[in-house]
C-alpha cells in the first residue's frame, strides 16, 4: 500500500515537474536541478498527506521522508548525468542512510502501533498538513550540499575536504545505529519495561544518536563543499538546520520533556540528567 501510494504521488509529481519544462530550462543548471528536486520533494509529501489524511494515519510518514531521500539522490543525480567518483560516493553514502533509517522507523512505529508524535496531529488537518510540510522543507535543505555536489559538470581530485567530510559521515552513522541498537536492545528486554536506558553510549550522552545525526550531515556538506564556489557555500545551512532542528524543535526538546513528565519524579532520573550532557560528552 505504501509502495503504491508514493509511486502514484511520484508519478504526479513528475508530471508537474514536466510541465515546468520551459521555465526550469531559463535557469541556470544547478537552479533548475534544485528547483526541479523542490517541485518533486513537496509533490511527493502533500500528495502523501491527502492519502494520509484520508485514512488518518501517520504509519508511513517516516518511510515517506526517508524514500524521498533516496529518490531526490537519485534524480539530481541523473539530471547532473555526470555521475563522477566524488558524487556516487556521497549518494551511496546517503542512500545507505536513509534506507537504514527509513527501516528503522518503519519497523518500529509497526511494532509500537503508532507514532506518539502524530496522536493530536492527525486528527488536525492543519496541523497534520504542517507536519507533511516541514518534512518536504526537511528533505530538501538537508540534502542540498549532496543536490548540489550532484549536479555540478566539472570534476575536481579529491582532497582531504573529501576524506574528512566522508569520515566524519563514518563516525556519525556508527554513533546513530549503536545508539538505536543499544536502545532497542534495552528495550527488548522484559525488566527494562517502565525504565529509561543509561548505558552504552547513553551513559556519555543523553542523545547520542542525535549527535550522529547531526556529525554525520555536517560531514557530508564539508566533502560537497570541495566542489562549491560562491553562494553555493550558504548550503552550509543544511547542518545548522539539522542542528537547530533536533536541539531546538522536534528532537530533543520533546524527548527531555517526556523524560521529564515520565521520570521527572525518579532521583535515578534527576542524577542521570545531572552527570550526562544533553549532546556532547565530556571527557574531562
Amino acid at each position: 500500500m505504501t509502495f503504491v501510494c508514493f509511486r502514484t504521488a511520484r508519478g504526479f509529481c513528475e508530471l508537474i515537474s514536466l510541465k515546468m519544462g520551459t521555465l526550469l530550462s531559463s535557469m541556470k543548471p544547478t537552479m533548475s536541478i534544485l528547483a526541479r528536486s523542490a517541485v518533486l520533494d513537496f509533490g511527493i509529501q502533500w500528495g502523501l498527506f491527502a492519502i494520509a489524511a484520508a485514512l488518518k494515519t501517520e504509519k508511513f510518514y517516516d518511510l515517506a521522508g526517508s524514500s524521498t531521500f533516496l529518490l531526490l539522490t537519485y534524480q539530481t543525480l541523473k539530471w547532473g548525468g555526470t555521475f563522477h567518483f566524488r558524487q556516487v560516493v556521497q549518494s551511496g553514502m546517503v542512500g545507505v542512510w536513509a534506507l537504514r533509517l527509513g527501516m528503522y522507523l518503519f519497523s518500529r512505529v509497526l511494532n509500537e502501533g503508532e507514532d506518539r508524535r502524530f496522536r493530536q496531529a492527525k486528527n488536525n488537518l492543519g496541523l497534520f498538513f504542517f507536519f507533511w510540510t516541514m518534512q518536504a522543507v526537511w528533505v530538501w535543505l538537508t540534502l542540498l550540499p549532496t543536490q548540489i555536489l550532484n549536479a555540478q559538470t566539472n570534476d575536481r581530485p579529491l582532497t582531504k575536504r573529501d576524506y574528512v567530510g566522508w569520515g566524519m559521515f563514518v563516525v556519525g552513522l556508527l554513533l546513530e545505529i549503536v545508539a538505536d541498537y543499544q536502545k532497542a536492545v534495552f528495550r527488548a528486554d522484559p525488566d527494562n519495561t517502565g525504565k529509561f536506558i543509561n548505558t552504552g553510549l547513553w551513559s556519555i550522552s543523553r542523545h547520542p544518536n542525535y549527535l550522529g545525526e547531526i556529525i554525520l550531515w555536517a560531514g557530508l556538506y564539508i566533502s560537497a563543499s570541495s566542489v562549491m564556489t560562491g553562494k553555493q557555500y550558504l548550503s552550509v545551512i543544511s547542518p545548522i538546520f539539522v542542528y537547530l532542528l533536533l536541539t531546538r524543535v522536534s528532537g530533543i526538546p520533546l524527548l527531555e520533556r517526556y523524560g521529564l513528565k515520565k521520570w521527572g519524579n525518579s532521583n535515578l532520573y534527576q542524577e542521570y540528567l545531572k552527570k550526562t550532557p544533553v549532546l556532547w560528552p565530556k571527557f574531562w
